[in-house]
Parts: C-alpha cells; structure tokens; sequence
C-alpha cells in the first residue's frame, strides 16, 4: 500500500476547482461576487468562446492592495471573515476564499488592481502553480480579472464542456440572476465583441423588465410581505404568463441566488389552485432574513441554504404569493397582456372597486332564479318565473346601460350563449366571452374551500336517495370514513355488499351527477388517505366535487342566469382561473373590434 503523503497545493487546488468551478459559468459567478462585494457600481463582462478562451470582469469596485494580490490567489484567504462567529454571520456574497485560487489553478489569469489610496495599480499574472510578483500597471479605478485558457492543464476535464452557444448560455444565465439581485449596479455583457446585455442602474421593477421583459414587468404581481424581521418582496407572474420550463425562476435569499427544495415546495403549492398542468410559475423573488436564521456554508457553490425555523419560513412564503395572486391591487388596464384578443389576468376582478349602494333590481340582476339552479347568490323575494325571466331579459342590457351600471361590474351583462359553452357579455371596455363551466367550477371550488376550512359544508337532503352500485372498495371506504364523508357534505350508506344509498350532498352541488359524484369521491379518499386529505389532498378533492358541480356543455342558461354567475364571478377570488388553471374568461376591446372593422379610417 502507497505511502501516506500530502498532496502537492497545485492538485490541491485543482481538486477544490472541480468542485467550485464546474465551468466558465461558475467562474464568472465567484467573480462577479467579488466584484459586488467590492462595492462596485459597474461590471463590464467580456467572454469569448462562451468562457472557455476568455472571461475578461472589469469593476469599479475599491480593488486590493498590492500586498494582498498574491494572498488573493492563495486558498483560504479571505477579507470576509476571520472568526468562526462570523461564519453564522455571513453578509458578503463571497467568503471562503477559495474561488481565484481555484480558477488561477486551472487557467491562464492575470489579475490588475488599483486600491483607493495607492498611487497607481497593480498587477500579478498566474499560470498553474506559477504566479509572479506584482508589478506596477496601467489602470485607473477598480479591479480587471482576465482569465483564458481554461483547463489548459487538464485536458480531459475541458472535454467535458459543451459547446461555445450552450457554455455561453450558461455565463448569460448567471449574469442575468447576478444583474436581478443588484438592481443599483450597472451591468454589461460581452460575447466576441458583440454587445449582449446593458442594463442600466435603476429600480427593481425596471431591471426585472429588463431581463424577464416589459410583459412580465406589466403584468406580474407585486409582492412585499414583512413578518418577524423576515421580509419577502420581488414580482411574481400572473398564471396566465405561466411557462413551459423553468426558466423564469429567480429566488435569492438575502442577495444571493438559491435553489432550495423548501422554498420550491412552497411557491408549487401557493400555484396549485391556478397553475394549469404542468406549466410553471415565473418570478423574481427576495428574501430578507437575519444571517443568524440561515446558513450559507452548506455546498461549495452556495446556491443551497438551511433555515433556522423552515416550517415557519415555508407558511410564510406560501401565505405571501397566495394572498398576491388571490387579490392583487390591479386593474384589466394593467394586468393584461397587450395583444387583440386579451386573456384575463388572474384575480383582475377583485381589483375593480365595489359599489356599497344597492342598486335598483333589473331583469339582468335578480339572483333568485340562479339561487334554484345552483344553490349560490342571495334572494331577497319570491323566486320569479320562468315566463318571467325570460319576458324581463330581453330588455335587460338596454336597462342596464340607461342606469348607467355597466362601469360597477369589470365583467358587464350578458347578451347571449355561444354554442352552449361561452356567455357573451358587454362592460365598458368591449367583448366579453366567459366560459361558463370553468367560471361556475372555480365558484363551486372556493365555496366549497371556504365551507370546509369553517366546517360548515351545508348539506342537501335528497327527497329519494340515490342508489349506486359499489364494489368492495368503495364498500370500505364507506364503513371506514364516515366522519370524513360527513364533513364533505355526504351521507351515503350501505345497503348491502354490492349497494349504497346517497342520502345527501354537499348543497352546492346537489343539481350534480350524484351517482358520478360518489363513485369519484370515494376513490379519491382511498386513494389519498383519509389522514391527508385533511391536508395536502384536501383541494384535489374539493376541486374533484367542483368540476362534478357545474354548469355542463349545451345547458341553456337565461341572460338571467348569466348575469348572476358574472355577479358570482367578481365576487369569487382566483376566479380568472379554473381549478386547472384554465383562463375563465377573455376580453376583446371596442377599439380592437373598431380595428378589426376599419371603423374611423
């Protein structure tokens, strides 16, 4: 067996470079670190053949001196922290001194500086375990790091990198999470002497917009949340923005980007109720915690944390976006995106102000009827007829208009059904379309969310119980979960080992296929758990109930009818979204239709 020896400090640094510098990208990250934590005010990237000829990082930050350029390229040597309290204490974004001695390890680097002070710069070149004496040089403010060449030395480490386009894409990837977390630094990127990025100091929402683009900066949610010295601010997008990949996720911890399986888990679950499949949220998010809650020294690239009190952390996170996107203070005008046809943003209804007068009760207002229909709305007379209903509605919008009330509800009156699916209606703005069985489930849903979060789902008696046929399972889950299905709103009981009787539903649902309605439930509950569905499963089910609940395809509706489920809709948050995800309704301006119809020209 070999001897036992120390290992030469050139392979030393060369094995802490295969963990710290992966590839250009992550040399271009430790770099820009210093740079900030310098108090630079402008970094100037330049790369060449996506990183690995050249990284070339120019600050104007208050450089090193010349006694500490050669410990800068010395492992563990650090200005950040000298005691062990101080690595609980971390604020810099860089701290474990390892990263120039790494890449100085495993490239051709020259390192230049001018410290505030001094009467000019200095600079030190290194190549592997040769590093030379500072010399004087030419430069005026700051800091250059120019690094080429790298993995020179070690040839099959570089045949592991990708291409020029993908090792390029990589660097422009960190330097756009680095540019988002410094909004008051300016920022420019270089690949081959072409101009890629400059973005200019400003306020946060301008660089976001910059990076992620002017729609997602004028029509994401603004967050600002403060709980406990714990702060959470930044922009989250609106579900209608939602995208493919992720690649529009950016959340930092304190300034620095983190990738964190707490926080994932919180940002999925705030989505759940409006995400659409397996789309994904994008955002820019900011975390503000003392450095004593979280701790940075966890991975040699720091892009993982640990949080003192993460179950407190992870409700305050959820409680934050979910309270954004339920009811954000916007307005159609802002919220949607600027095409023809315009989708609606989530939650834009909430935004539009309520009238606290009672208004005057026309033939596209009485809620009555809908209240027979589906069990929702407020009556506050005898329920009108059908002749009735239908003799009033055909006055309605002209009613409405002469009493000047289209601007009170964002979502107008209705004029008609489209092929039994759309209601058309008209505001102020134009075009209405809502589709009607998407809109009533998302109402249906949140009824039912709100009911159950109270324990008080009303029930519905049915005048003849239902009788299903049931297996052996669905036998069980009867027997075994009583006081669960009570709580949903269901009394069904067994008739014999092959039948069950549904003797009554939740109210809000009871114009559903009861015999579909049971048969879903109770596999949902043998397949959750009854100890989950208390808890993560809980809206899976409910938006099961939902979608079973309402409106379905070619059922004719009253404008009467219509009208309430618009009035339910305002009322209703996330209700610019089914259970799915799914957009409920869409708007097409009077000025597009104009320019549609060449009108004025």
């Amino acid at each position: 067996m070999p001897a036992i020896k120390p290992l030469p400090e050139l392979l030393i640094n060369q094995i802490a470079a295969g963990e710290v510098i992966e590839r250009p990208a992550s040399a271009l990250k430790e770099i820009l670190e210093n740079s900030i934590d310098a108090g630079a005010r402008k970094i100037t990237v330049q790369l060449r053949q996506g990183g690995v000829k050249q990284i070339r990082v120019s600050d104007d930050g208050t450089g090193i001196a010349k006694d500490e350029l050669m410990l800068a390229l010395t492992r563990h040597s650090t200005s950040k922290i000298s005691t062990l309290d101080d690595l609980y204490h971390i604020a810099s974004l860089g701290f474990r001194g390892e990263a120039l001695a790494s890449i100085a390890a495993v490239s051709k680097l020259a390192l230049t500086s001018q410290f505030i002070g001094q009467p000019h710069a200095w600079g030190i070149q290194a190549e592997g375990n040769t590093v030379s004496q500072p010399a004087p040089a030419a430069l005026t403010q700051g800091t250059v790091l120019d690094i080429s060449e790298l993995y020179f030395n070690i040839p099959a480490r570089r045949k592991f990198l990708k291409s020029d386009a993908t090792e390029f894409a990589h660097c422009e990837e960190i330097f756009k999470r680095t540019a988002l977390s410094q909004s008051g630094i300016e920022f420019v990127l270089h690949h081959n002497d072409k101009l890629r990025h400059q973005l200019r100091t400003g306020d946060l929402t301008q660089r976001i917009s910059a990076i992620l683009g002017e729609e997602f900066g004028q029509t994401a949610v603004t967050i600002d949340e403060q709980s406990d010295g714990i702060r959470l601010y930044g922009m989250a997008a609106l579900p209608a923005l939602a995208r493919s990949s992720r690649d529009a996720q950016y959340f930092f911890v304190n300034n620095r980007f983190v990738s964190d399986k707490l926080i994932s888990h919180a940002l999925r679950e705030a989505y759940r109720d409006v995400l659409h499949l397996d789309k994904h949220p994008a955002f820019v998010l900011f975390l503000s915690i003392h450095p004593e809650n979280v701790d940075v020294n966890v991975h040699p690239t720091k892009t993982e944390v640990r949080f003192r009190e993460p179950r407190a952390l992870h409700q305050f996170i959820f409680h934050a976006i979910d309270k954004a996107l339920a009811a954000p203070n916007r307005s159609i005008d802002t919220a949607l995106p600027a095409s023809s046809v315009r989708a609606s943003p989530p939650h834009a209804l909430s935004a539009y102000p309520r009238s606290n007068a009672t208004p005057t009760r026309t033939a596209a207002q009485p809620e009555g009827f809908y209240r027979t229909l589906f069990g929702t709305g407020t009556d506050d007379g005898p329920v009108p007829s059908m002749e009735s209903a239908i003799t009033r509605q055909h006055t309605a919008t002209n009613t409405v208009a002469a009493e000047q009330q289209l601007p009170a509800h964002p979502l107008g009156f209705a004029l008609g059904q489209l092929h039994g699916i759309y209601i058309l209606a008209q505001n102020e703005r134009g075009l209405i379309v809502v589709d009607m069985h998407a809109a009533h489930e998302r109402i249906l849903y949140e009824k039912l969310k709100q009911a159950f979060d109270n324990q008080a789902v009303a029930t519905q008696s049915l005048l003849i119980p239902i009788t299903l046929q049931a297996d052996n399972l669905e036998v069980a889950v009867v027997e075994e979960h009583q006081a669960l299905l009570v709580q949903l709103g269901f009394e069904i009981a067994v008739l014999s080992p092959t039948a069950l009787a549904v003797r009554a539903v939740p109210a809000v649902l009871r114009h559903a296929d009861i015999a579909h309605l049971a048969h879903s439930m109770l596999h949902d509950i043998h397949d959750f758990g009854a100890s989950q569905v208390f808890t993560a499963k809980r809206n899976e089910m409910l938006a099961t109930m939902a979608c079973h609940g309402a409106i379905r395809a070619n059922r004719q509706l009253t404008l009467v009818e219509m009208d309430a489920l618009l009035r339910d809709m305002e009322k209703t948050e996330r209700a610019d979204q089914c259970n799915h995800g799914r957009p409920t309704w869409f708007e097409v301006s009077l000025a597009d239709l104009d320019k549609w119809f060449l009108r004025g020209q």
